[in-house]
């Protein structure tokens, strides 16, 4: 009977039990030693977590003096003179014990070429590394309860196969009848290439270990070179003439959804020695190469996996219990990855500079998962983590989804020419901390009485030593006695034949009696024997005949089950091909998956730029209409104030031109009406410039002319409300017209509470002209709000009183070069000169009418 379990034991989907419990990725610092005492470094210890780098002295110097320190925290840090075997009590021993208990654990070692990640996984001579510990520590805790061979099975879909012990009995047999049988384990002779590694004197074992369960250890080991998947336990036949290269391994995704290795070579081994011998044998296949930094620098990333399996015994502990329920396959998955570094310190060329790049591509793909990992947890976001885009993490993808406990351990070299690849090293492994694995569940009970096996035992010896108190088979004798010889043994003793006397006649009698017993017993027991035989004998027909008719129906179902096979192994190559097929279409799809994201990566960053540029074209659009509509409203309202204006000067100009007319009839009425008296005396030149006369604040343009009633000049924007500005310096003009504003704020000093209040602003400001005469200007704005929350005043134009008396102002000579006296003393006398001068007054000026006269002499005739 067989009876198949598939790894790991949960069904599909698998759900972790606690979806909620998680643990981060563990990641342990080792640091080298240096090479020599002279040597420069750049990483020291500061206590039992923490390390910190510093930049040598030389990247100093090119980075202009620069000394940044670093540090780095981890969950434990090793120092230079850490034993192996504390190493290995910290790291690897509790991923051994969850072994053991049925759950999965992976442990890698990352860090730069030359900083000690394969001797900390294997270990030197005399003093072994993770993986022979690993190994040891397995065996010391499951040797006594190990199945015999055969009796665990792995098949070719990452599941195992459990058989009965007749069945692993004859798969033994044929093994031992091929023709180069292997030496048991314990006859083996050790290679002493790898002696002194295993040879561990530590014994350290599991402590609680299921009795009630058998086990059986399987391990392989693979290597990734350039991408691709090798077998290095794999037996190539030896072609001398045109050896064949190694074929690459595919991965495949078994019925619960992991990840494993197809047509992988799995050994099932019984001893450290065993286990070690088959690694040491692939470690010899595996791809090493002479590089500046490294003499033999590891090209590939090596995986040593180990695989437990375990069932428990039946309720009576003697037979394995065929329930594929039960049974449970764990895996410890142990990695040497290969060393990253810059290709141009390696001086690599052709072949080593592609798996550099192969190398280092694998790493970053490492890199990525984990930092995308870590934006889901830290974030809440769902991004796909890129698993398929290299093999290393398409492999582990299962123990960062929740199968195992994963541990790292980052190794360094203290030296200084590895600063900037130890730098970026400690970085990587800061941020694996920070990402979470949900916790494996526990593996499900049997439900058997536990203890069971060493309770048969004890029935066992028990039964043998009363058996032994009551004559039965002594010191385990095996041989069973007969029924005849029980009943020999169950006959009356003979009596004593010696007869002493003559006259004895009871010896002879009772010896007779007894003989005469014995043969009546030995007549029953030779029937009872021959019925037996016929018995016997007709049986054995029977179960010839049975046995014939069995032979004859196992032939035919054995020929119907040949005929079955052989379709199923048509079916499985043709369903092998078609996988193949599909994995190539698969292949090509995620390809075109790949570029087809790239394409949409790229046209969301187009669209998103798009649409950034539209938005801000729409915020320019509405911020421009704004701004024209600013511009309109405050053009519309210049033009509004400026035709205003204009209206008012045209009115202005009109009304001084009234006043003009009406000025020079009343002038023409006076001069036509005076009576002609004696001619007055015009003052000479001189006297003019000596003693100028003294004008009046505001004289009348004719004496005799009537008084002016002064009036008030209205703004033209009544209607507004306007803050008038008028300091105490201005003196009273006393001039006709004057600036009157109504409803205005009149202040002293302009004040911010005040412009709050208005949207007009008038300054009255005083100077001092050339001619000595007082000059008003009223300055005029408007006033906005500012976006600070105040009040900005925008000048819009300025309108200028001014003042002039016509007795100060010099008259014009006339034509010729010296006039007689007599002729300008007849100029003012003379009727048409005084209209003349009456007349030809300029109309509008700023002063009004009467303060500024341009008169031109009448020419006399001849």
């Amino acid at each position: 009977m067989k009876a198949v379990a598939r790894t790991p034991r949960r069904p599909a989907p698998k759900k972790p039990s606690h979806p909620s419990l998680k643990d981060p990725v563990g990641v342990y610092c080792r640091v080298r030693p240096l090479s020599g005492p002279d040597q420069e470094g750049c990483i020291e210890v500061i206590n039992e977590t923490t390390v910190q780098i510093h930049p040598p002295d030389r990247y100093r110097i090119f980075r202009n003096g620069e000394y940044r320190e670093t540090q780095y925290s981890f969950k434990e840090v090793f120092g230079t003179l850490v034993a192996q075997k504390e190493l290995f009590d910290v790291v690897a021993k509790p991923l051994v014990e969850d072994l053991i208990h049925g759950k999965n654990g992976l442990l890698f070692t990352y860090g730069v070429t030359g900083s000690g990640k394969t001797h900390t996984m294997t270990g030197s001579p005399g003093d072994g590394g993770l993986l022979p510990r690993c190994l040891d520590m397995i065996f010391n805790s499951i040797g006594p309860f190990q199945a015999k061979r055969f009796v665990f099975k792995l098949d070719d879909k990452n599941g195992v196969d459990v058989q009965c012990e007749v069945d692993a009995l004859l798969e033994r047999q044929k093994r031992d009848a091929m023709p180069v049988p292997k030496i048991p384990s314990g006859k083996r002779q050790i290679d002493p290439e790898f002696a002194d590694m295993i040879n561990v004197q530590d014994h350290c074992k599991v402590e609680e270990v299921d009795e009630d369960n058998v086990y059986s250890v399987f391990v392989s080991y693979i290597e990734i070179y350039n991408n691709y998947i090798y077998d290095l336990l794999e037996e190539a036949p030896f072609e001398p003439i045109k050896p064949k290269p190694p074929q690459s391994k595919m991965l495949r995704e078994d019925q619960n959804h992991n990840m494993y290795v197809t047509g992988c070579t799995e050994v099932e081994v019984k001893s450290t020695e065993e286990a070690f011998e088959v690694f040491w044998r692939g470690q010899k296949k595996r791809r090493i190469a002479h590089t500046q930094l490294n003499r033999e620098s590891s090209r590939s990333h090596g995986v040593f996996i180990i695989k437990l399996a375990q069932a428990p015994l039946d309720a009576d502990g003697d037979n394995v219990l065929q329930e594929k329920e039960q049974i449970t396959l764990s895996q410890l998955s142990l990695v040497d990855l290969a060393g990253s570094e810059r290709t141009n310190r390696t001086k690599a060329e052709g072949n080593r500079l592609r798996e550099a790049g192969n190398i280092n591509q694998s790493l970053m793909t490492l890199r990525t998962c984990i930092e995308v990992l870590r934006e889901n947890q830290m974030y809440g976001t769902n991004k796909m983590v890129p698993y398929r885009d290299s093999k290393l993490t398409h492999l582990f993808k299962n123990y960062f989804d929740g199968e195992g406990k994963v541990r790292m351990i980052v190794c360094v070299n203290p030296k200084a020419e590895d600063y900037e690849e130890s730098l970026q090293v400690m970085r990587f492994a800061e941020m694996t901390q920070e990402v979470e694995v949900a916790r494996p569940v526990d593996r499900p009970l049997c439900g058997l009485t536990p203890g069971r096996r060493f309770r048969n035992q004890a029935f066992r010896e028990e039964l043998s030593q009363k058996l032994e108190l009551r004559g039965g088979p002594k010191n385990g004798e095996t041989e069973e006695q007969s029924v005849t010889e029980m009943f020999l043994q169950n006959f009356p003793p003979l009596p004593s034949c010696e007869l002493l006397d003559v006259n004895d006649d009871q010896t002879l009698p009772r010896l007779i009696e007894v003989l005469e017993k014995r043969h009546k017993m030995r007549q029953m027991l030779l029937k009872e024997f021959g019925k037996n035989v016929l018995a016997f004998k007709t049986a054995l027909q029977e179960f010839d005949s049975s046995v014939v008719s069995k032979e004859h129906y196992i032939q035919g179902k054995l020929s119907e089950k040949e005929k079955t096979i052989a379709g199923q192994k048509m079916e499985l190559e043709r369903l092998e091909k078609k996988i193949k097929t599909l994995e190539y279409k698969i292949e090509i799809l995620e390809k075109t998956t790949t570029i087809y994201e790239d394409d949409k990566r790229n046209l969301q960053q187009e669209l998103e730029s798009k649409s950034q540029k539209l938005q801000r074209q729409a915020s320019d659009k509405r911020r421009l209409e704004a701004r024209l509509q600013g511009v309109v409203a405050e053009t519309a309202m210049k033009w509004e104030k400026e035709c205003e204006r204009r209206v008012a000067a045209k009115q202005l100009e009109m009304q001084n031109k009234l006043w003009v007319k009406d000025e020079k009839l009343k002038q023409l009425k006076a001069i036509v009406t005076e009576p002609k008296n004696e001619k007055p005396e015009r003052p000479s030149r001189e006297r003019d410039r000596e003693k100028p006369v003294q004008r009046s604040v505001s004289p009348s343009p004719v004496p005799s002319a009537p008084p002016v009633r002064p009036r008030h000049r209205r703004s033209r924007s009544a209607g507004e409300r306007w803050v008038d500005h008028k300091p105490p310096s201005n003196l009273p003009t006393e001039t006709v017209m004057q600036p009157h504003v109504p409803h205005a704020i009149t202040v002293a000093a302009a004040s911010e509470k005040a412009l709050a209040k208005c949207d007009k602003y008038m300054l009255t400001h005083q100077e001092l002209a050339s001619d000595g005469e007082i000059e008003t200007k009223l300055i005029k704005g408007d006033v906005f709000k500012t976006r600070g929350g105040g009040q900005a005043v925008q000048f819009t134009e300025i309108e200028t009183l001014k003042q002039e008396s016509p007795t100060g102002r010099k008259r014009r000579s006339s034509p010729n070069p010296e006039p007689p006296e007599d002729a300008a003393d007849s100029e003012c006398t003379d009727v048409e000169t005084r209209c003349s001068v009456a007349l030809e007054m300029r109309a509008g000026s700023a002063l009004g009418p009467g303060y500024q006269h341009h008169a031109q002499p009448k020419r006399r005739k001849p």
